[in-house]
């Protein structure tokens, strides 16, 4: 066996993975040179979350972080994941998107297609692998690493068979939620080294503290190359540290060859820019061996317990923990990863908050069991696909067969915003966030979250004070000012949430903190004067979330059961059905604002 070669990830699912995805392109091209010096066999920088990170939340162009990142690093495969016919959404797109997409991407600087399905149903991957193909780059065909009944190593090497058919160039082991074990990754690898021709690749999240470990079978097994992480941005839900995989395997028949005094360098490097997102920081930094019980990503974790706290029911964690096996295996253990651990995740909070479960039904398992997804692992609870779809069938060919092109269709909506076909897409993955971005580009006030100031650091007197306050899963901007002298015993503290002037007179800036005065004033600034609910024909939601679409208005009859809101939350959407039958008396809500569970939505009078 050659030497390992190596695919470092941290320039995008390492931070993804610890910072939420928030690291800028700024602190990237500053180590271009020192990484593209390396000599990896590619680097990991796109895809994933990074492209709704970078228009949510960066307010940088996607594209264009990848055209930079392309020009500062010209000596090294640029790699980027891909989730097949989802794209980098959370929904299927048309085969016209998917071929578009994938061919912006190679033409911007992509090498390497890393290509999974949350479902591993291989139908979902022919077409972004037939683009990548023809776009003359390295496609990975990737098989999503789990644990059920109805999965084992056999079902894993008939999966690589497939996907060599499908003219892969190479094959990686996507083990997302790090519930590989040494023993059996060696047995995995020597299966498939046994079965098909293709160089392997082991992709293995640290989160049960085994990734190591899991690398080195694999390696004495046959696999060709391994994902590593700078070890400023390795461990925990991340990866294994590329400066000791490096060192494990010097002086070996597989050294890797790179050069680890350059490597520490760029760790350095790393370590002084994760300082700056320490605001993100995932409290599962460390090892968490609960995954290799329950099977649930860290990432995963992490979010269940933010939606928890909004909620104020983080005491109801353990009972969600318990709760997402069931949801999982009612579903026919679908793989935990983007975007299905989002669907069981969402569906579990709801089943625990509402205290009955399946009450209420997210639009996404409602769509997975009606086949629009793929194809589900196991059988699924038929109790559950009747009270989600009736008797609907299912749909059981190519879920992108049944879906019409709808390229020429995004162009219209979006309209002249979009200054080239790479806009288009960027609308196509995200329509609300993308054309907010758009607009907000043309606009000239495309303004990034704020970062905290190193601890070592104060502001100036004169300067506003910045910071964000999360809220109900919404991250809101707030700026302070103050005006009056400091020795007066009451001052005037003026500030702006997300643009929205409020003012409060109180004796100290921490006072506004302390006593919930910026929280209270982002309450009534995304609230206004909603009512508590009362009565039976009040509608409220089971979590905090957004709201997506309006389907009544006042005067309208509706009947119990009937659909009135489309809510988002965990990026799941969800359809609010009214609780009686009656006249439709008040409507408080309108598309786009953030919603609570205390707050009546919509008034029915009852009939």
């Amino acid at each position: 066996m050659s030497k390992v070669s190596v695919t470092d990830v941290i320039l995008r699912d390492a931070h993804q993975s610890l910072i939420a995805t928030r690291m800028r392109t700024e602190d990237m091209l500053p180590v271009c040179d020192r990484l593209d010096a390396i000599g990896y066999w590619s680097l990991e920088c796109w895809g994933g979350a990074t492209f709704d990170a970078c228009v949510r939340f960066l307010k940088e162009d996607p594209w264009e972080r990848l055209r930079r990142l392309r020009e500062a690093l010209p000596n090294t495969r640029l790699q980027m994941l891909l989730r097949g016919q989802n794209l980098l959404g959370y929904r299927h797109y048309s085969d016209d998107v998917v071929r578009a997409f994938v061919q912006r991407a190679a033409a911007n600087g992509m090498d390497v297609f890393r290509i999974f399905d949350a479902l591993n149903d291989t139908r979902n991957l022919r077409t972004a692998i037939e683009a990548t193909l023809e776009a003359g780059k390295h496609a990975q065909g990737t098989i999503c690493y789990t644990v059920s009944p109805v999965h084992d190593i056999e079902g894993f090497v008939a999966m690589g068979r497939e996907l060599q058919a499908t003219g892969c160039h190479s094959i990686c082991i996507k083990d997302m939620a790090g519930l590989l074990t040494p023993y059996t990754t060696g047995e995995l690898v020597q299966a498939l080294k046994d079965a098909v021709d293709l160089p392997l690749h082991l992709h293995s999240h640290a989160t049960s503290g085994l990734a190591d470990m899991c690398h080195l079978k694999a390696i004495e097994h046959g696999c060709d190359h391994i994902d590593t992480a700078i070890s400023a941005f390795a461990g925990g839900t991340s990866h294994p540290p590329t400066e000791s995989m490096v060192a494990a395997l010097r002086d070996t028949r597989y050294d890797t060859g790179l050069d680890l005094p350059a490597l520490q360098e760029i760790g350095m490097y790393f370590y002084e820019v994760r300082k700056r997102y320490r605001q993100y920081e995932s409290e599962y930094t460390g090892v968490d061996t609960r995954v290799q019980v329950n099977q649930i990503p860290g990432g995963m974790i992490s979010n269940l317990a933010n939606q928890l706290r909004d909620q104020n029911a983080l005491d109801r964690m353990n009972a969600v923990l318990e709760e997402v096996p069931r949801v999982r295996k009612d579903l026919g253990y679908p793989p935990l990863v983007t975007p299905t651990s989002q669907i069981v995740g969402a569906q579990a909070v709801l089943n625990v908050l509402t205290g009955e479960r399946y009450q209420t039904i997210t639009k996404e398992v409602k769509l997975y069991l009606q086949g629009l997804y793929g194809k589900a692992p196991g059988p699924v609870d038929p109790d559950l696909v009747r009270k989600a779809i009736g008797d609907e069938q299912p749909v059981t060919c190519r879920p992108a067969d049944v879906l019409e092109p709808e390229l020429d269709k995004l162009r219209e909506e979006v309209g002249d915003l979009a200054e080239s076909e790479e806009d288009v897409l960027t609308y196509a993955m995200f329509p609300e966030v993308g054309r907010q971005f758009l607009e907000e580009r043309r606009a000239g006030t495309l303004e990034p979250e704020p970062l905290m100031a190193p601890a070592d650091e104060t502001a100036s007197s004169t300067a506003p004070t910045e910071f964000n306050i999360f809220l109900h899963g919404d991250c809101y901007h707030v700026k302070v000012t103050g005006t009056g002298l400091k020795e007066e015993s009451q001052r005037h503290f003026y500030f702006s949430v997300d643009g929205i002037p409020e003012e409060v007179r109180v004796e100290t800036l921490s006072e506004i903190v302390l006593e919930g005065g910026a929280q209270g004033a982002v309450k009534s600034s995304i609230a206004g004067a909603r009512p508590k609910p009362s009565g039976r024909g009040d509608v409220t939601t089971s979590m905090p979330g957004n709201i997506v679409d309006v389907l009544v208005q006042e005067g309208d009859e509706v009947v119990a059961g009937q659909p009135l809101l489309v809510t988002e939350a965990m990026k799941m959407e969800t359809e609010i059905q009214a609780p009686v039958s009656g006249v439709v008396k008040a409507v408080y809500v309108a598309k786009g604002d953030a919603v609570n569970p205390d707050e009546t939505l919509i008034s029915i009078e009852p009939a």
